[in-house]
């Protein structure tokens, strides 16, 4: 059977990541994340510090210039420059290469662009009514709630700004998934079961 794959852009606070981790559970594939850092600093031979500078969390005010690094050669110190175009086709490259192994659920990362080819690829993304993105994120951060939506504007900004930058289409708006859903109106746990039927149906699991 051909390998598939779940991308799942979200909305932070509308509970995109557990749904991500859920369905690793139901299904039983791996849900990657932070993980894709990690793994393409190691194929690479790049720290991890440089794809965290160009990641999506902190893309905001860096995108189209360079990171520098420095490396030591014959006692001189020579300075490196790479661009986040370049960072973006490593963990593109990896997250390629994940889905031809297995089958696998990518939190983020414009993972749905980057499988935009792929023949079983369902492309999710989840939103959710902002009160309860802003309780969900106190939660989960213990802060307060001026805090929490603070963050939230802040986070979403800097994710769309990496989206639309690297796929020329637009975060969160329908056009660009095969599913947009609320996760205030659905609840994590239904949204969850929906998926798993259409993927146990769609790709014959």
């Amino acid at each position: 059977m051909e390998k598939y794959a779940i991308t799942i852009g979200r909305q932070l606070g509308s509970g995109g990541k557990l749904i991500g981790e859920l369905l690793s559970e139901k299904l039983g594939i791996p849900c990657y994340d932070k993980e894709l850092i990690q793994l393409a600093s190691k194929d690479s031979g790049l720290g991890k510090e440089f794809f965290e500078k160009a990641d999506e969390k902190n893309s905001i005010s860096i995108l189209g210039n360079y990171i520098s690094f420095r490396s030591g050669f014959m006692g001189n110190t020579e300075v490196n420059y790479l661009s986040n175009e370049t960072l973006f086709k490593i963990q593109s490259d990896v997250i390629r290469n994940l889905v031809e192994k297995e089958s696998c659920i990518f939190v983020g990362r414009c993972a749905d662009y980057i499988l935009r080819n792929h023949k079983h690829c369902l492309k999710i993304f989840i939103c959710a009514d902002m009160p309860d993105r802003i309780q969900r994120i106190c939660l989960n951060n213990a802060i307060s709630e001026k805090e929490a939506k603070i963050l939230i504007e802040q986070t979403d900004k800097k994710r769309a700004s990496y989206y639309n930058y690297f796929s020329n289409k637009t975060w969160g708006f329908s056009t660009s998934y095969d599913v947009c859903i609320n996760s205030s109106v659905f609840g994590i746990e239904n949204i969850v079961s929906l998926i798993e039927i259409y993927v146990k149906r769609q790709f014959l699991i």
